[in-house]
């Protein structure tokens, strides 16, 4: 995908902080440049697909939002889609609609997002079949 993925945590309708430790845990085995102390981390998959993420720390309160660009189709979505799931977070794409891991985190999207919500597993397929349908 050459457009841009938003990870973000969603609180009855406002942003919230996105643990910024867990992100740093979660990554370091796929960083090849780059890094979290940088704004910027490139990934690689087992299978050798890569992704962009730009991510800006917050201070304590950890960091706003995850951006991922250039993401590879295979490995990388579900690394992706695990990633956001272990944050909290839902998957935003730069076009609209929200991808969820659980129904009841519906509630927390704001109103905008809320009609276009696809609830999915936290799988490479999971993700590509509903990021394809939105």
């Amino acid at each position: 995908m050459s457009y841009s993925v938003f990870l973000l945590r969603f609180v009855d309708g406002d942003v919230v902080a996105l643990d910024a430790e867990r992100f740093r845990q979660f990554t370091r085995p796929y960083v090849v440049a780059g890094g979290p102390d940088e704004g910027f981390s490139q990934l690689r998959a087992e299978d050798g697909g890569r992704a962009d993420l730009y991510h800006a720390a917050q201070g304590d309160d950890g960091m706003s939002c995850v951006t991922a660009t250039h993401i590879a189709r295979g490995a990388m979505s579900g690394l992706l889609a695990r990633l956001a799931a272990a944050l909290g977070a839902s998957i935003v794409p730069q076009d609209g609609g929200a991808l969820i891991f659980h129904e009841d985190e519906s509630r927390h999207l704001p109103a905008d997002l809320q009609g276009k919500v696809v609830v999915i597993a936290p799988t490479a397929e999971a993700f590509q079949a509903a990021f394809d349908a939105l």
